[in-house]
C-alpha cells in the first residue's frame, strides 16, 4: 500500500467532492466526523456514499465515520458499508479493543451485502484521549483491518484542558512530540502504515515541505492533508527523490559480491544500509509503477 497522502473532503460539500475527483492525493478521506454538522449527516452520509459508487479506478477511498459505539458512527456504516469503501478512518478509539468490536460489525455488514470478507480496511486516530496515548504500544498485538495508525493533536489537546498544543518556537510541545513518535513505533510494531498528522496552516508551503521531508525522516510513510494544495508537496517529500534512488542502487551494487559489509564513497556499509537500500528502490518502483 503507497499511500502518501490523505486529503480529508467534507462529506457534506458537493463542490468541494466534485473538486476532489481531479486531486493527485493518493487516498481521500470523505469525512462524516467533524467537518459535518450532525443535522447535516444524513445528506453527508448518502452524498459519500453516491461517491463510492461511481468514483471507481482513482484515488484510495476511505471514510471517516463517527466515533465507534455512537448512533452516528452505526448510521455511518448502514449507509456505506454497501458501497465498499478502501477503508474507515476510526477516531477516538480508546484501544485497539475498540477496533476488534469494529470488526464484528463490519463482518456482518459485508456478509450482507456480498462483499469480500475484511475488505475495508482501519487505519484509527489512536491518540485522541489520553487514554488512547497511553495503550498505543497494544497495537503491537494488531486487530483485523488495521492497515494504517495515524495521530492527531487537536483533539488530545483539548482532552489535557491544554491551552496550546505547541511550544513558544511553534513546534508542537513535548507531550504531543511523545505521542507522534508512540504513534510511529505503534504503526512499526504491528507492521502497518505510520500517516502522520495533519499541517494546520495549509497557506505555509514551505512549512509543510519541511515538517514532511522531517517526518519522511524519521520513518513516516504518509501525511494527512486539510486542502487540495498540500497534497503535491506530500507526495514529493514521501516519494524517494531520484538522487535517493541513485544512492540506493549503488548501494546494492556495492554488495553485488555477497560480503557481509561493503564500502562506498570511502564509507563502510553493513546490511542495514543494505536493508534501507533495497526499501528505497521497492518504494520507488511501487510509486512509479502507479504512476504508468
Amino acid at each position: 500500500m503507497i499511500l502518501r497522502s490523505f486529503l480529508f473532503v467534507p462529506a457534506d460539500s458537493e463542490r468541494k467532492l466534485a473538486k476532489a475527483k481531479s486531486s493527485r492525493s493518493d487516498a481521500l478521506i470523505l469525512d462524516l466526523e467533524d467537518a459535518v454538522a450532525a443535522d447535516k449527516r444524513p445528506a453527508a452520509r448518502a452524498l459519500a456514499r453516491e461517491y463510492l459508487q461511481s468514483e471507481k479506478g482513482g484515488a484510495s477511498l476511505w471514510v471517516r465515520v463517527n466515533p465507534y459505539g455512537t448512533a452516528d458512527c452505526q448510521n455511518d456504516l448502514e449507509a456505506i458499508v454497501a458501497a465498499a469503501p478502501a477503508g474507515l478512518v476510526v477516531p477516538k478509539p480508546e484501544t485497539p479493543d475498540v477496533l476488534r468490536e469494529l470488526d464484528r460489525d463490519l463482518s456482518v455488514l459485508e456478509m450482507k451485502h456480498g462483499l469480500p470478507s475484511r475488505g475495508i480496511a482501519v487505519m484509527p486516530v489512536a491518540s485522541e484521549t489520553p487514554v488512547a496515548a497511553l495503550t498505543l504500544g497494544d497495537y503491537r498485538n494488531p486487530p483485523p483491518r488495521l492497515a494504517a495508525i495515524t495521530w492527531g493533536a487537536e483533539d488530545l489537546s483539548a482532552a489535557l484542558g491544554a491551552v496550546t498544543n505547541r511550544d513558544d518556537d511553534g513546534r508542537f510541545a513535548f507531550t504531543y512530540r511523545m505521542v507522534r513518535s508512540m504513534c510511529l513505533l505503534a504503526a512499526k510494531a504491528a507492521g502497518v502504515e505510520p500517516i502522520d498528522t495533519l499541517f494546520a496552516d495549509f497557506r505555509d508551503t514551505t512549512g509543510l515541505e519541511k515538517y514532511a521531508r522531517a517526518a519522511q525522516r524519521e520513518g513516516f510513510t504518509g501525511m494527512l492533508a486539510i486542502h487540495p494544495d498540500q497534497v503535491d508537496p506530500i507526495n514529493t517529500a514521501f516519494s524517494p527523490s531520484a538522487a535517493d534512488v541513485e544512492h540506493a542502487r549503488r548501494v546494492v551494487a556495492a554488495f553485488a559480491s555477497g560480503a557481509g559489509v561493503a564500502s562506498l564513497d570511502g564509507k563502510m556499509l553493513d546490511q542495514p544500509h543494505l536493508k534501507q537500500a533495497h526499501h528505497v528502490i521497492a518504494r520507488h518502483e511501487a510509486i512509479q509503477s502507479r504512476q504508468t
